[in-house]
Formats: structure tokens, C-alpha cells, sequence
């Protein structure tokens, strides 16, 4: 994190952020109750569930609560 940000929400934080890492877990659950059946290591997904390929971390702006990958504060932070 050596970018400047800034929140397109409420346009005036530049300084205040939560940065919100993503541990995706793999899962299997009971379509009836919910509950975990399986839980997968992301090397053994079975042929059918698709790996997580979303962002490592996502970014909150502690001044408005807004949430949104990384980019989105980065590239409005370079419009202002």
C-alpha cells in the first residue's frame, strides 16, 4: 500500500481506511439445514467447485463505512 487513496463515496477521506483481508474457506454445506458437510483445502477442490479468484483485500472507508476492492479508492484517489 504505497498509492495515495481516496473514498468515491463521501470524496473527502483521504487518510482513514480499514484494510479487510479475504481468507476465502472452501465449503460443502447440507442443502436442507445449512450445516458444513465438507470443508476442502484450496489444492483439493473437487472438479466442480471453482476456486476463489477474488481480491486478497478489500478497503473500507472509516469515515463513510464504504467497501470496495482496493482499485476502486486507488483510481478515484488519481481523478482528484
Amino acid at each position: 500500500m504505497s498509492v495515495p487513496y481516496c473514498c468515491p463515496n463521501c470524496k473527502t477521506n483521504r487518510t482513514r481506511f480499514n484494510m479487510i483481508k479475504q481468507e476465502p474457506l472452501p465449503i460443502k454445506i447440507d442443502p436442507q439445514s445449512g450445516e458444513i458437510i465438507e470443508e476442502y483445502k484450496n489444492d483439493q477442490l473437487s472438479p466442480i467447485h471453482m476456486s476463489y479468484k477474488g481480491p486478497d483485500y478489500r478497503v473500507q472507508c472509516a469515515a463513510c463505512g464504504l467497501i470496495e476492492d482496493e482499485r476502486t479508492f486507488i483510481k478515484f484517489a488519481e481523478l482528484k
